[in-house]
């Protein structure tokens, strides 16, 4: 995960958000420049559903998030 060297290898996380937006927010926070990097090379699933523009989302309490590196092709 390119994200890796923002986070010192770390993969896992809790964050305290009700959107996406405001989980990228926080991960930013956390680890600067992470939130940047999801915003330009992730693609996020929530609980199996994945969302190429998902700023706006509803978060639970119980989501299961992934941040899945973009593909790319033309």
């Amino acid at each position: 995960m390119a994200a890796r060297r923002f986070t010192g290898g770390q993969t896992e996380f809790e964050v305290e958000a009700n959107t996406v937006r405001r989980m990228i927010a926080e991960l930013d926070r956390q680890f600067p420049g992470l939130g940047q990097q999801i915003d330009e090379g992730m693609a996020v699933a929530i609980d199996g559903e994945i969302f190429q523009d998902a700023y706006l989302v509803p978060l639970r309490p119980e989501s299961e998030i992934y941040l899945i590196p973009k593909i790319g092709g033309g």
